[in-house]
């Protein structure tokens, strides 16, 4: 086990905060890879050597910046530290496409799943397709024995709609298929027949009206009891099906099951009639739960090849409650870092990050004494800092702490705040991010 350099209740105690960066940033530069190397090893040397899961949370989605920082840090954890895996904020089911295409199987090209292998357009950013090229080529040499693979751990939803739960069914139907013809073919007649079509359940106008969700119809409640017969029978049935094809198959197929339920379960909770704020904050919720639970199967799936970065939004992997200001409500529910910390303990670390100014995101110069400004005072023009939890923190001055303005052109971008000292064990603060190279326009 490595030992680490801050040791469990024996936290430094700083009288300031700006003692507390002064002391502890670790300076570095991504255009310098042995300064970036150097600054990646002192971090990852620091932690527990239990740790399987690290997450890097995004202050932004489209900070080139962070992107290429978060590639190059996968990269290093790759070569050095042992991890075998990378984990984005994309559809869980369509992320499956890629991984077939590092690993050299399927299509032949980045361009035949940057879109059917992502959701939310992210395979559209430059950053993504470097990514996985250089996964399938790292892959592609036969001196690294252990291959790596690409998962989205995102439920297959989208901001203004839901998928249709074919897509995870029929995964699960055609591993049956692959063990008992006729058993699967006697699931897939009694599920389509319930399934109707898939523009009924991806109607991007019942997000905010439940009347157009469907998921409280009688052939969507009869589909919901369909998909518990099917995973009871799963189970049942394990011995045989494990030896009929492999434990890991088995595993991937019962996953694939549970998050058809929970899909199903998704829809069926946005569909109900109640207020607005709290029908949302029910369905981030659901959300943030199939992310952890899609999270807490690929580290188990990972266990024996090596450890796991996740990377998405810092509000998603952040310990503490996640709140976001849509119009005149404000929704607050538990994301899906908190439900890790639960599920993994001090086997899950965080690291979150901050912006000083990017104009192409519409982020100004952050105002004196906010969290932005301390950071981005410290030397190098970025810096990792470890919170420690706060612990050994000057109280006061946290709670006095502003929170800085946010951004003209990016609605996605989050500052940090007080707690961000708490939800995070590692900050990454950043001087400047450009906008990410093939995002959509910002307005």
């Amino acid at each position: 086990m490595k030992k680490s350099l801050f040791h469990r209740n024996s936290y430094p105690a700083y009288a300031t905060l700006n003692d507390w960066i002064l002391h502890e940033a670790i300076p570095f530069s991504i255009d310098s890879p042995e300064n970036l190397n150097a600054a990646i090893d002192r971090l990852i040397d620091s932690l527990d050597g239990s740790v399987e899961l690290l997450g890097f949370g995004e202050a932004l989605h489209g900070g080139e910046d962070i992107l290429i920082l978060r590639n190059r840090l996968f990269q290093r954890l790759v070569e050095v530290h042992g991890y075998s895996a990378i984990a984005i904020e994309s559809s869980f089911p369509r992320a499956h496409l890629v991984n077939e295409y590092i690993a050299g199987r399927g299509p032949a090209s980045y361009e035949a799943v940057q879109d059917s292998g992502f959701s939310h357009g992210f395979g559209r950013l430059d950053a993504n397709w470097e990514l996985v090229e250089w996964m399938r080529w790292y892959n592609a040499d036969p001196s690294h024995r252990v291959k790596l693979r690409f998962y989205g751990f995102d439920s297959p939803t989208e901001m203004t709609f839901s998928d249709s739960p074919r897509q995870v069914l029929y995964f699960v139907l055609d591993y049956l298929a692959s063990v008992d013809i006729a058993s699967s073919q006697e699931h897939r007649e009694r599920i389509d027949a319930f399934l109707g079509q898939d523009s009924d359940w991806e109607n991007p106008d019942a997000m905010m009206d439940p009347a157009k969700f469907i998921g409280l119809s009688p052939a969507a409640t009869t589909l919901r009891i369909e998909v518990e017969d099917l995973i009871m029978e799963l189970r049942i049935r394990r011995p045989e099906l494990v030896a009929k094809s492999d434990k890991s198959c088995y595993l991937e197929a019962m996953h694939y099951a549970n998050v058809a339920r929970q899909l199903l379960n998704y829809h069926a909770g946005l569909a109900r009639k109640s207020d607005s704020g709290e029908r949302l904050v029910r369905g981030l919720g659901i959300r943030d739960l199939m992310m952890a639970d899609n999270l807490a199967y690929i580290v188990s799936r990972e266990c024996d090849r090596g450890k796991v970065l996740v990377f998405a939004h810092s509000s998603h992997l952040q310990r503490g409650k996640a709140q976001w200001q849509l119009g005149t409500d404000l929704l607050i529910w538990w994301p899906a870092g908190a439900q890790l910390n639960e599920i993994f303990g001090p086997r899950y670390v965080v690291i979150g990050s901050g912006i000083g100014v990017s104009e192409a995101n519409g982020i100004a110069q952050p105002e004196n004494s906010t969290l932005e400004a301390r950071l981005t005072n410290a030397p190098g023009s970025v810096r990792f800092v470890p919170t420690h939890k706060g612990q050994g923190l000057p109280t006061p001055e946290i709670v006095a702490l502003p929170t800085r303005s946010g951004s003209m052109k990016n609605s996605s971008y989050f500052a940090l705040t007080p707690q961000s000292l708490t939800d995070f064990d590692w900050l990454v603060v950043l001087d400047s991010t450009a906008y990410a190279r093939g995002g959509p326009p910002l307005q």
